[in-house]
């Protein structure tokens, strides 16, 4: 009987043990994304969304991330230690991911991938002092009196004007429908600098019509509104997600204007379920361009492809940039992985507003002291469900 009794209990604690070991790798790999150890490396960590409506984006950043970091790493000169940590596009939970990343021993952080997060997160490496550099949030709340706080991405406000002198350059439309989501603070941002520009170019804003969360699955009346003002283009200052209804609302309304987006569209091709035929002809401004000839880009799209099995966004585009960027302002200081954070902090903070920087997503970039990139965006038109360059 006591044989018996042993036996049981070893079985017992056997299954425990396995049990314990299935929990403790599923949560792993539900709320983390790390590369792998490297002695003496640099730790640099970042939140994004890796699951939920806005996983495409927070999914890029990463991959291309990782992509930067195993090529660098591969050279055998400066080394990363890269972990992402899953903030759902949510602000409350991009802090508690942040916080993680802190007791990690975060060095230098690629910030949060979207906006809100990043206004959240934004002020937690500041009060830490951790230099950050985001790959594309573009909220100026994100750099706004925070000196530590960088982008790779165009601010929103410049996305607005840079948009309203394309069309007007372009000779796209003398009318235009705007549809903007008032509760976002990427949308509003944008929103309001095109219109505040668009006048001055010989556009007409014959539609000006808003959306917020909860009421942003239903666009007749505003589709409505733009048709019936005459409207010859939208510009749709958004995310991919409500965009790819407004367009298929649009088509079975049979409106057919030019429509114009930012960056936050670029992943409209990738989104599951969607018909990329309904595309066609979607024009946005984008610093990157997949289909360019220049040997950098097409070095890292192949790669891209080979390692993920799908051509690469602009919000990859950004984060491999930030990456190779933090190389060279590390190897330029002579920074060493043993430097504390607050220390690289400072080293950072001069470098970058001093140095010039040529990356996939533009040439000769530079910062200034708001943390702002100066770099020149591309037109971008869909056709036969790929992004080909207009300029």
């Amino acid at each position: 009987m006591k044989k018996l009794l042993a036996i049981l209990l070893a079985v017992c604690l056997m299954a425990g043990l396995v049990a314990c070991g299935e929990t403790a790798t599923t949560e792993t790999t539900e709320t983390t994304e790390t590369t792998e150890a490297v002695a003496g490396a640099f730790k640099i960590g970042g939140t994004a969304p890796l699951t939920g409506p806005a996983a495409i984006y927070g999914t890029a950043v990463k991959n291309a991330a990782e992509l930067a970091v195993e090529e660098i790493n591969a050279e055998g000169g400066i080394q990363f230690e890269l972990r992402m940590e899953d903030d759902q596009h949510d602000a409350e939970k991009a802090v508690n991911a942040y916080n993680t990343l802190k007791d990690w021993g975060m060095q230098i952080s690629l910030g949060s991938v979207t906006s809100k997060p990043c206004e959240a997160t934004s002020t937690e490496t500041y009060a830490d002092r951790i230099f950050a550099l985001t790959p594309s949030a573009s909220s100026t709340a994100t750099i706004e009196g925070k000196d530590n706080q960088f982008q790779m991405c165009f601010t929103d406000p410049n996305q607005g004007s840079a948009s309203a002198q394309y069309i007007a350059d372009k000779a796209l439309a003398t009318k235009v429908a705007v549809i903007w989501k008032s509760d976002d603070v990427y949308s509003k941002g944008i929103y309001d600098t095109f219109m505040a520009t668009a006048p001055g170019l010989g556009i007409e804003v014959v539609s000006d019509t808003t959306f917020v969360d909860g009421n942003d699955t239903d666009f007749s009346v505003q589709l409505a509104d733009a048709q019936a003002n005459g409207a010859e283009l939208v510009f749709l200052p958004m995310y991919y997600t409500p965009a790819s209804l407004i367009l298929n609302q649009a088509n079975a309304m049979g409106y057919a204007p030019v429509w114009f987006g930012v960056d936050g569209m670029d992943g409209i091709l990738t989104l599951e379920g969607f018909d990329t035929a309904l595309a066609e002809g979607v024009i946005l401004l984008t610093p990157f361009n997949a289909d360019s000839e220049d040997a950098r880009t097409a070095a890292f799209v192949a790669k891209y492809q080979e390692k993920y099995g799908e051509i690469p966004n602009q919000f990859a585009a950004d984060a491999y940039d930030c990456v190779y960027a933090y190389k060279q302002a590390l190897e330029a200081v002579g920074a060493t992985a043993d430097m504390t954070a607050e220390e690289l902090c400072d080293l950072m903070i001069a470098q970058f507003t001093t140095m010039t920087y040529d990356g996939i997503t533009g040439e000769s970039m530079t910062w200034d002291a708001s943390g702002a990139v100066t770099k020149d965006p591309k037109g971008m038109v869909i056709e036969n469900g790929a992004y080909v360059g207009l300029d």
